[in-house]
């Protein structure tokens, strides 16, 4: 499994509390704060939920 990057770049303020939520359990809580991943499905998944909120790069 390869890892990826993923960064806030869009505020969380006025979203939802299940976004909120996501952004957090990745570890996100400031804007442009960068955070490493391994590429499961679990962490996909809540990336998917925030995609409009953060960027993702893959990585080796």
């Amino acid at each position: 499994m390869g890892k990826i990057k993923v960064t806030l770049v869009k505020s969380a303020i006025k979203r939802p509390k299940n976004q909120k939520l996501n952004l957090e359990a990745l570890g996100l809580r400031k804007m442009n704060q960068v955070v490493e991943h391994e590429n499961t499905p679990n962490v996909l998944g809540m990336v998917n939920k925030v995609k409009h909120l953060v960027s993702v790069e893959e990585t080796k």
